[in-house]
């Protein structure tokens, strides 16, 4: 598997990530901050796009911050279930880690944590 291919945009505060350059796909708002790119036919991801990254990446006191997969409720259950199967899978989880949130036994909120290296961020 070819590495992933990252393009920093710091006027917009925005990081590209391609794993295949120029491929055509379908965007899928994960959140307001994250916009997954998929090959729907092939079921696989095509990229990822941060919006505030800075922010996305940012650490906490207690650990690195997680943000909600509040797009997720929007999708069809089929694609849902697509989407969290490319999401669990290389080269996604690379850079997602993916967890739940809880609040009740009946309620379970997906939430991802952006997981790239201060070498690759510190590259862009």
């Amino acid at each position: 598997m070819a590495e992933p291919i990252f393009n920093y945009d710091e006027g917009s505060d925005t990081l590209y990530v391609s794993f295949e350059p120029g491929a055509k796909g379908t965007g899928i708002e994960l959140n307001d901050h994250i916009l997954l790119r998929i090959n729907k036919k092939e079921r696989k991801a095509i990229g990822l796009t941060f919006f505030e990254y800075s922010l996305l990446a940012q650490k906490t006191e207690v650990g690195p911050r997680s943000f909600p997969l509040s797009g997720l409720a929007q999708l069809s259950p089929e694609l849902r279930e697509m989407v969290l199967d490319i999401l669990r899978a290389a080269p996604v989880n690379r850079i997602l880690s993916l967890s739940a949130y809880t609040p009740s036994i009946l309620e379970t909120i997906p939430v991802a944590t952006v997981q790239l290296s201060s070498v690759v961020v510190d590259g862009l």
